[in-house]
């Protein structure tokens, strides 16, 4: 489901994506097509992998793509573009081919992510709403799976809303907690629209309210008798909140033959404080019931607390997951990688003093490289009109280390790239959320190496080429060098 208001997008953008446009529309030829590339350069967190999302918003904004008359007019009151431009802008729409990787692929650096086939000033104005999709959603459903895998199976709740950085960013944030292995969200709007399951307990100030905390928990169980669960902190845990919440269990739920579902603990020490109340709960026979915790969580305060022997059933998680707060950019880019004249095909490189910025040029496929039992095993990048066979011996070029000679054999080899909109249309439907979310955790059970799953110093993924490939990329690098072609 699209989100429900009905903004035009795009004016999203960078003031400089509209001067080239103009530029173009008066010195190029603005039919001809080029090719961009959407990739990012390092995984966040030092992990071993990134999980791509937003897609679908993606594919929305390229199919709404027009400039209305309240558009034309701001443009023409900044006074830099001349009336064949705004009259030409004004009938405009996105007639381009997209091709990319399926929502919730597994993804590594410098490999397309998405790549835009279209006409030159079509491929450049869509570069900042791109961006601003693929590189929040990929950064927030990365940092979900993080926090889900130190779970170890609890349940984990989206809690950031209130702390994200805008109203938008809270509610694609939840979709994107979602993809990365979240079980639900406090954002109700994100349940609204995308069908994830809310969850929900009570704030402190529901418990302020009423003149004492046992007459606080039992209006509220009196009112949610099956999914009462009590926040437990707000005057003192162990003397006031775990034995008011016992108390309403005994005196309001079991006379209404129901059980209290879970405390909740949002401050102090969570660990001690969780084993205390597990044995106070256990001895008062509410072994079925679950105790919660949140409060400024991350990957690394979740595996603390379950290394200290925690005893916590689920998470609520809130400012550092919204937020991705330890490494909070994704640093996607967008970057022409080849022009086309007729049926030739020119590809163009970014250089850089940088080695790792330095693009990988032109047209191109990527490949995942599975081993006999399905281990993911690599990425090949070839020519378009390459097709590894990669069952027999076949050769490739590490380019990290170009020297060696390494070959894959007695392996499969698949396709990454799929089409979904074709000149301007549509040509796939998408699936639900919930079967994105199955398939980033299929990836992660079945094809990619625990040892690229750990935090700490994961094992290297690697992005190979194709011999082809790499020469023609090392014959570009020799023909531009020195040419200031940056």
């Amino acid at each position: 489901m699209k989100q429900m208001d009905t903004r035009n997008l795009s004016m999203v953008m960078d003031l400089y994506e509209m001067t080239m446009a103009n530029g173009y529309f008066h010195t190029a030829d603005i039919y001809d097509p080029v090719t961009f590339d959407v990739f990012y350069r390092k995984n966040p967190d030092g992990g071993g992998f990134a999980i791509f999302a937003g897609l679908e918003q993606v594919l929305d904004y390229l199919e709404g793509l027009h400039f209305g008359p309240e558009d034309i007019d701001y443009l023409r009151s900044l006074r830099l573009y001349d009336e064949k431009f705004l009259e030409w802008l004004a009938h405009f729409r996105f007639t381009g081919t997209v091709t990319a990787m399926p929502e919730g692929t597994i993804v590594y650096p410098n490999e397309p992510l998405v790549t835009i086939n279209a006409p030159l000033i079509e491929a450049q104005l869509v570069e900042t709403a791109i961006l601003a999709q693929i590189n929040h959603q990929s950064l927030i459903a990365t940092k979900a799976r993080r926090i889900v895998q130190a779970a170890k199976g609890r349940a984990v709740s989206d809690f950031g809303a209130r702390r994200a950085h805008n109203m938008d960013a809270a509610v694609y944030g939840a979709r994107a907690a979602y993809i990365g292995g979240v079980n639900s969200t406090a954002t109700v709007l994100a349940g609204q629209l995308f069908g994830i399951p809310v969850s929900g307990t009570m704030a402190h100030s529901w418990v302020m309210y009423f003149d004492d905390e046992y007459t606080a928990f039992k209006h509220f169980a009196e009112i949610y008798p099956d999914q009462a669960v009590l926040l437990v902190d707000t005057y003192n845990v162990l003397t006031s909140g775990v034995p008011n919440a016992i108390r309403v269990a005994k005196e309001v739920l079991e006379p209404m033959g129901k059980r209290l579902a879970g405390i909740r603990l949002d401050s102090g020490d969570l660990a001690y404080l969780s084993k205390e109340a597990r044995r106070m709960l256990d001895d008062a026979g509410l072994t079925d019931c679950r105790i919660v915790v949140s409060n400024s969580l991350d990957e690394y305060t979740i595996r603390s607390l379950l290394d200290q022997g925690g005893c916590i059933d689920s998470f609520g998680v809130g400012e550092r997951l919204i937020t991705a707060k330890s490494d909070p950019v994704f640093g996607g880019v967008y970057k022409l990688t080849a022009v086309h004249h007729g049926q030739a095909c020119r590809p163009k490189i970014k250089l850089s003093e940088s080695f790792e910025k330095i693009t990988n040029p032109g047209r191109k496929k990527i490949w995942r490289i599975y081993d006999a039992i399905g281990h993911a095993r690599a990425d090949l990048l070839t020519n378009p009109d390459e097709k590894p066979d990669v069952r027999t011996e076949y050769v490739f070029v590490d380019p990290e280390k170009p020297w060696k000679r390494s070959h894959f054999s007695h392996c499969t080899a698949k396709e990454l790239h799929q089409t979904y909109i074709q000149q301007g249309k549509r040509v796939q439907t998408l699936p639900a959320l919930s079967d994105i979310r199955a398939y980033v955790q299929d990836q992660l059970r079945h094809e990619i190496w625990p040892e690229e799953q750990r935090f700490e110093n994961p094992h290297h993924h690697y992005l190979d080429m194709s011999p082809a490939y790499y020469e023609m990329k090392m014959n570009l690098l020799r023909q531009t060098r020195g040419q200031g072609s940056l």
